[in-house]
C-alpha cells in the first residue's frame, strides 16, 4: 500500500525530484508522510498541504492510495 509524495516550486527545487512513492500499513499523518519520504525531522515552516487536492493540516492522516502535496508558502502581490 502506497501514497504519492509530491512537491512543488522551491520545495521540488530543494527536493531535486518532483514527487516520492513512500510504503504504509496503515494511515499515518501528513508530516509523518513528510519525514518518510524525504528523510528530515521536520517539516519547513508554513508548508502548505493538500491530501487528494484539498488543504489539510500536518495532523490530518493519509490513506494509502491518497495523492499527497506540500506546497511553499504563497505570496501575493
Amino acid at each position: 500500500m502506497s501514497i504519492q509524495v509530491m512537491y512543488f516550486a522551491s520545495l521540488r527545487e530543494a527536493m531535486g525530484r518532483e514527487k516520492d512513492m513512500i510504503e504504509v500499513d496503515s494511515p499515518i499523518p501528513a508530516s509523518q508522510a513528510w519525514v518518510a519520504a524525504t528523510g528530515q525531522q521536520e517539516m519547513p515552516d508554513k508548508v502548505l498541504i493538500a491530501i487528494n487536492h484539498e488543504y489539510a493540516d500536518a495532523d490530518a492522516l493519509v490513506h494509502s492510495g491518497d495523492e499527497l502535496a506540500f506546497f511553499p508558502p504563497v505570496t501575493g502581490g
